[in-house]
């Protein structure tokens, strides 16, 4: 397993995806969650990857995602989201995000995105990186009111 440190923009997270049958009407399908979440521990983190078949993630943060992440941070319930892949009844996590938009953008085609709560920590680590960065700013275009309209609706 290849050494990873944090720092001010990366934190490896160790975790396991454990699936459960679930019965939906007639059929039975596969329900899947997160469980034991290691953020610090670097033993621990070696036991759950090696012993218990998990992962050991990075979460990494981009400054052109800083919207994203205080738009996450000002929700009631701060997330991470795991983008998993699919195989023979098998999820493997793709990637680790704080951005809902990015992990979005992963729900439209064969993949499976999970969810936890953000922990604490986590959370304020993320405030520390927007601090360090600051805000991102988003430009939208202005409409010029004095500008003359042309289209159907104009009457022209």
């Amino acid at each position: 397993m290849p050494e990873q440190y944090k720092n001010e923009s990366l934190w490896p997270i160790a975790f396991r995806l454990v699936s459960q049958e679930k019965q939906i009407g007639r059929w039975t399908t596969l329900s899947w969650s997160i469980q034991d979440v290691c953020l610090y521990d670097e033993e621990e983190k070696e036991t759950l990857v090696s012993e218990q078949g998990g992962y050991l993630m990075p979460l990494e943060l981009h400054r052109h995602e800083r919207s994203d992440y205080r738009f996450n941070l000002s929700s009631r319930e701060p997330h991470l989201f795991i983008v998993c892949e699919e195989d023979n009844e098998q999820l493997s996590p793709l990637l680790i995000t704080a951005a809902q938009g990015l992990a979005s953008g992963y729900m439209d085609g064969d993949y499976q995105v999970l969810h936890i709560k953000a922990p604490l920590q986590i959370q304020a680590w993320m405030e520390a990186f927007i601090g360090r960065h600051g805000e991102q700013i988003e430009y939208r275009r202005k409409r010029c009111k004095n500008k003359e309209q042309k289209g159907r609706s104009s009457g022209n």
